[in-house]
C-alpha cells in the first residue's frame, strides 16, 4: 500500500458534523487497515463533538491489509476496536495487564485525533484490535467495543460474585448490557428506574427485581441489601437515597461520564466500609474475556441502526441527545 485517503466525520467548535478526509502514507509493519462496516455512537461522543476529532470509538470492519510483521489477523478477518489504541508496553501497569492505566496510553479524546469509527477506513496496531467472535454481528458488537466492556470490566475485576445481590441504576445504553451481564454471571438482580415504563424489559433482560425510585422514597425499603451498586445514568444519583440500600463493606461502581465534582455523604461512607470504585473501558485481557462471555451466553445489546453519513450521524446524536435512542445507536456502511 502506497497510500489511502480516508473519508472522515469530525467534530466542530458549532457542534456540527463535518465530513472530512484523512491521509495514511502506508501501514507500519505492525498496523493493519480496516474497512469500516459498523460504528457505535457513545454518550462520550457527545463530550467531543465540539473537538476537531473524528468522532466514534467503537469501531468494527473487515481486515483489507496486514503490516509485514501481522500474524494475529488476515484479509476477511472480522475486527473491531475500543477506547485505548496503544500503551508503553513497558510501565508497572502494562506489565500487569493493565495497559488502560498506562501513563502513556493513546485514548480516544487524547490521541488518534485523525482517526475513529466514523470513517471509511482505519489504520491501527494490530495488538489493539479484536477477533468477533463468530455468534456476534458486526452491528451488536460495535457496542460492546466499549459499553460492554464498560460493564463486564467493572463487574470481572472488582470482586462481583454469583452469590450477590448487585443493583443497577437505568437501563439505558449500559444499564441494558448491565442487567445481562450481571444475570448472566449468576447474580440477584435488582433494577432502579425513575419510571415503570421499561420494568417488563428489564425482567426480560434478567433483573430479579424492579424498583420505581420514587415510589421508594417514603418505602425504604427493598429487602436484602445490595453488595454491589452500578450507576449507569447520565447524571450522578442522589447518592444519600441509594446508600441505605447498601450492606456493610458494599462497593459502588459509577460507569458513566459526568462532569462536576463527585458530593458524598462521608459518615455513612466511612462508619459502614463503603468502597467507591473507579473504573473506565477494559483493558486487553478483559475486553477478550467479554467478547467471549457475550458470545456463549447470547448478551447482545439492543440497537438502533443509522446510515454511516454526515445525515445519518447527526440524526443519531439528535435521538441520543434527546433521550429516544433504544439503546445503543449503530451507524451502518453502505455496503
Amino acid at each position: 500500500m502506497t497510500g489511502i485517503d480516508i473519508t472522515v466525520f469530525k467534530g466542530s467548535p458549532s457542534g456540527d458534523i463535518l465530513e472530512s478526509t484523512t491521509h495514511k502514507d502506508g501501514l507500519k509493519s505492525d498496523e493493519v487497515l480496516l474497512k469500516i462496516t459498523h460504528a457505535g455512537l457513545c454518550g462520550t461522543d457527545m463530550h467531543y463533538k465540539t473537538f476537531d476529532m473524528v468522532l466514534s470509538h467503537e469501531g468494527v470492519g473487515i481486515v483489507q491489509e496486514v503490516g509485514s510483521e501481522v500474524t494475529t489477523f488476515k484479509v476477511g478477518d472480522c475486527a473491531g476496536w475500543g477506547y485505548l489504541h496503544n500503551s508503553c508496553g513497558h510501565c508497572d501497569e502494562c506489565l500487569s495487564g493493565n495497559e488502560i492505566f498506562c501513563p502513556e496510553r493513546a485514548m480516544y479524546g487524547f490521541a488518534d485525533k485523525d482517526q475513529g469509527g466514523f470513517a471509511s477506513h482505519a489504520v491501527w496496531k494490530a495488538g489493539f484490535l479484536f477477533h468477533i467472535p463468530d455468534g456476534i454481528s458486526s452491528s451488536d458488537a460495535a457496542p460492546l467495543m466499549c459499553a460492554g466492556g464498560t460493564v463486564f470490566n467493572a463487574m470481572h475485576l472488582h470482586g462481583m460474585l454469583p452469590t450477590d445481590r448487585v443493583g443497577i441504576i437505568g437501563i439505558g445504553g449500559l444499564g441494558h448490557l448491565a442487567i445481562q451481564f450481571a444475570a448472566k454471571m449468576g447474580c440477584q438482580v435488582v433494577v432502579f428506574s425513575g419510571t415503570r415504563d421499561k420494568e417488563e424489559e428489564a425482567k426480560r433482560l434478567g433483573a430479579n427485581e424492579f424498583y420505581v425510585t420514587k415510589d421508594l422514597e417514603d418505602k425504604h425499603e427493598i429487602g436484602a441489601p445490595l453488595k454491589h451498586l452500578f450507576v449507569t445514568t447520565s447524571k450522578q444519583p442522589d447518592w444519600k437515597f441509594y446508600l441505605k440500600f447498601l450492606a456493610p463493606r458494599a462497593k459502588i461502581h459509577p460507569l458513566s461520564m459526568s462532569t462536576g465534582n463527585l458530593t458524598f455523604p462521608y459518615m455513612e461512607f466511612v462508619v459502614n466500609g463503603i468502597t467507591l470504585q473507579g473504573s473506565i473501558c477494559p483493558s486487553r485481557g478483559t475486553h477478550v474475556k467479554m467478547l467471549r462471555f457475550a458470545a456463549l451466553h447470547n448478551i447482545r445489546p439492543i440497537v438502533e441502526e443509522f446510515p454511516l453519513t454526515k445525515a445519518g450521524i447527526e440524526k443519531a446524536i439528535e435521538k441520543l441527545e434527546s433521550g429516544d435512542v433504544r439503546y445503543r445507536a449503530v451507524l451502518v456502511a453502505e455496503k
